[in-house]
C-alpha cells in the first residue's frame, strides 16, 4: 500500500478540481488516480470527495486531511531533497553582503582558508554597513550583528560579540567622566546611523534592567572605523563593538568609560533566504564561519529555525 501515491492522487484531485486534470498534471492515466483515491477512502473510512459530473471537491473530512496531506506531502519532498543536496559537491557563485569593520576584520581572514578547501566556490563578498534586501539583490546569505528583526529569513548564530562606551583621554580631560546613565546627557555622543534600535544606545541601568539612551551629538556616520577615528581624535564618546575597538584601550589610544553600563554580548548571525534546505556552497560557507569563529574564541554557534 503506498500512502504517499494515494495523498499525492488526492491532493492533487482537490487542486485540479477533477480526476481527469490531476491525472494529466502526475502524467499518470485517471483510473490510476481513481484506484489510489478509492483505496485511500476505502482505508480511512470516510468519503473524502463530493463527486458531481461537473466537478469534485473535498468534503469537510477531505478538507481537513487535505490541509495534513500536503505538510506531510512537503516533508518528504523536503527529506529526499536533504539527502540530494548533502551528498552534492559545493560549487557554484555564492554572494554575501558583511558590515565593513567586521567583514575586514574577522569574515576575510576565514576566506581564503575556505576557497583553497572548496576550488569550485567562487566568493562574491560585498562589504556594505547597510542593510541588503538579500533576495530583491541576489544575496545568498548576509553576516548580521546584534538583535534580528522578525522576518522570513533563517538565521544561524555564529558567535557573540561585546560592546563597550569609549572616548579619548584628551576628551575625558576636557568634558570629565561621567560616572552615570544619567551624566551621559551632557556629552557628545558619536552615533552610528546602522544600529538597530535607531539613534538610541541600548545601557544597562544600576539595577541590571535596560535603558535607551539617545545618542546626541554633532557627529553621526554610517561606518564604525570612521566612528572610532572621530573618539580617538577627541569628538566625544562611542559605542563599540570589540572587531572595532581592537586595541585601542590597551594602547590607551580610548579608556573605557561605564564598563558597568554595557549591554551583555550581540550575537554575530548569518542569515539567508528561507528554503527548504541550503545549498551545499551556503551550507559549507556557514559552516567554516562558525568554526572560524569557535576558532577566535567565539561562543559556538547554534543553528536555530528562528525568525531573523
Amino acid at each position: 500500500m503506498d500512502r504517499l501515491n494515494e495523498m499525492q492522487a488526492f491532493v492533487n484531485v482537490v487542486d485540479q478540481g477533477g480526476f481527469t486534470d490531476a491525472a494529466r498534471k502526475l502524467g499518470v492515466s485517471k483510473s490510476a488516480i481513481s484506484k489510489h483515491v478509492a483505496a485511500l477512502e476505502d482505508r480511512l473510512g470516510a468519503r473524502l470527495l463530493n463527486r458531481t459530473t461537473r466537478r469534485v471537491s473535498p468534503t469537510e473530512i477531505g478538507l481537513a486531511f487535505y490541509d495534513r496531506a500536503i505538510r506531510v506531502l512537503s516533508e518528504a519532498e523536503d527529506a529526499e531533497a536533504m539527502v540530494t543536496a548533502m551528498q552534492e559537491a559545493p560549487r557554484g557563485e555564492l554572494r554575501v553582503s558583511a558590515p565593513v569593520s567586521l567583514g575586514l576584520s574577522r569574515i576575510a581572514p576565514a576566506v581564503p582558508d575556505f576557497l583553497l578547501e572548496y576550488p569550485d566556490i567562487s566568493l562574491h563578498m560585498v562589504l556594505d554597513d547597510r542593510f541588503v534586501e538579500l533576495v530583491a539583490e541576489g544575496f545568498d546569505m548576509a553576516i548580521r550583528v546584534g538583535d534580528l528583526p522578525d522576518s522570513s529569513l533563517r538565521a544561524r548564530r555564529l558567535g557573540d560579540v561585546r560592546t563597550h562606551l569609549a572616548a579619548s583621554p584628551d576628551y575625558i580631560a576636557r568634558r570629565g567622566m561621567p560616572t552615570s546613565l544619567q551624566d551621559l546627557a551632557s556629552h557628545e555622543l558619536l552615533h552610528y546611523s546602522n544600529l538597530s534600535s535607531g539613534n538610541f544606545w541600548r545601557l544597562l541601568g544600576p539595577n541590571g534592567n535596560e535603558r535607551q539612551i539617545r545618542a546626541t551629538g554633532r557627529l553621526t556616520v554610517n561606518n564604525g572605523d570612521a566612528l572610532l577615528q572621530a573618539a580617538k581624535g577627541g569628538l566625544g564618546i562611542g559605542m563599540f563593538p570589540d572587531f572595532i575597538l581592537g586595541d585601542a584601550l590597551e594602547t590607551g589610544a580610548l579608556v573605557a568609560v561605564l564598563p558597568e553600563a554595557c549591554p551583555p554580548p550581540l550575537g554575530i548571525h548569518a542569515v539567508y533566504p528561507p528554503g527548504r534546505f541550503p545549498q551545499p556552497k551556503l551550507r559549507a560557507f556557514i559552516d567554516h564561519l562558525a568554526e572560524a569563529f569557535r576558532g577566535d574564541g567565539a561562543v559556538a554557534s547554534l543553528e536555530s529555525a528562528r525568525r531573523a
